[in-house]
């Protein structure tokens, strides 16, 4: 095992051996496992991610026993550098309850409310204000915890739209449904769209490039106090998929989102207003949607919540080649499951009746009895 980390390295923890329910409670009561993000899972073992320069990353597994000797073997400043990243696999995140009181029992359910005429899965369905407006109270009442209202497509190959067609589209909808009883998020790169949602009753920001596609992003995030979540996305929604390339897709999605944190930092954000998501299908194949997915949980080490978004995404129907965009509510549904075995605390979903009812029976599972479901 690996005594001294090299000089310049960047590193990150990724928790394995979850553990849920009862099991995981006594693990961390006997000292062999330590809570993931404050519960209810928990982990017991570790995977070291590193490399010094851009290309593949480099791992060593440790037991948890194993791993806390390991620990003790460093440098000071190594070991101060790894426990900081240990507290944040371990510690809750206070942003989700801020947003939602129901984190604390199960991950929470976004539904995607698209206002406009062209999004990959339900373009044109909902660019009428009163049928968003409806179709909003509808996921409300199946179980949305969150509604994210865009106006704007991000799919493969989506042309730009103006910011003020943005607005028409997106702010009737907002003040339509923002005594819906949930929070609101807006989904935009724009930083004149952001300021007039969050005006119109908006509570949450979700910006697929991170408040780095607009230059008054940054300032509207500051002023407003609001939640935001940083995605990652390799290029542009026009070309995002012509022929995307990493040195390492989870070490590179994991530098960028880190240096995001710390530049929203550094500009006034707190750490505890960000979350985080690693954008599957915004510029990835789909073995790089895999590879995000399989080593998910190493986004903990950057101590923000994890969004994930896989609802009927390109890697499904690269798994199942007959499934259309449309027929893709199973695969959506275990990738959504599996993104929450791996702690991710808010799932973005467009079948948000079937999620939130996979979502409670698993808490439920977990938990050993039906609680509030």
């Amino acid at each position: 095992m690996p005594r001294v980390i090299p000089q310049g390295a960047t590193l990150y923890l990724c928790p394995r051996g979850l553990l849920s329910g009862a099991e995981a409670g006594h693990a961390v009561e006997t000292g062999r496992a330590v809570p993931l993000a404050g519960g209810p899972r928990a982990f017991t073992a570790i995977d070291l991610l590193w490399r010094t320069e851009p290309g593949p990353r480099k791992s060593q597994s440790f037991s948890l026993e194993d791993f806390r000797n390991w620990l003790a073997s460093l440098d000071h400043d190594t070991q101060g550098v790894v426990e900081r990243q240990l507290s944040r696999l371990r510690d809750a995140c206070p942003l989700l309850s801020r947003i939602n009181p129901a984190s604390h029992a199960r991950p929470l359910v976004m539904g995607i409310l698209n206002a406009t005429p062209d999004s990959f899965s339900d373009g044109g369905r909902y660019n009428d204000p009163a049928r968003a407006i409806a179709y909003g109270e509808a996921l409300v009442a199946q179980g949305a915890d969150i509604l994210d209202v865009g106006g704007e497509s991000t799919r493969p190959g989506a042309t730009p739209i103006g910011v003020g067609q943005e607005c028409d589209r997106v702010l009737p909808v907002i003040e339509g449904l923002k005594g819906a009883g949930v929070p609101i998020s807006i989904d935009t790169r724009h930083a004149e769209v952001m300021r007039a949602a969050l005006s119109a009753g908006a509570r949450i920001i979700n910006d697929v490039t991170a408040l780095e596609g607009d230059a008054g992003s940054m300032a509207v995030a500051i002023a407003t106090g609001a939640p935001v979540a940083l995605m990652h996305m390799q290029g542009k929604p026009g070309t995002m998929q012509d022929d995307p390339r990493y040195d390492d897709v989870v070490m590179d999605v994991l530098d960028y989102l880190a240096g995001r944190i710390t530049a929203c930092e550094a500009a006034g954000i707190p750490r505890s207003s960000l979350m985080v998501d690693p954008g599957i299908g915004f510029g990835k194949t789909s073995a790089h949607c895999l590879d995000l997915m399989e080593n998910l949980a190493a986004f903990h080490s950057l101590g923000v919540p994890i969004l994930l978004g896989v609802s009927r995404k390109r890697f499904i129907g690269a798994v199942d080649r007959k499934a259309r965009v449309t027929d893709r509510v199973g695969g959506s549904l275990a990738g959504a499951l599996a993104g929450t075995a791996r702690g991710a605390q808010i799932i973005r979903v467009h079948d948000v009746k079937e999620t939130a009812q996979a979502v409670a029976v698993t808490a439920a599972i977990d938990r050993g009895d039906l609680g509030d479901n």
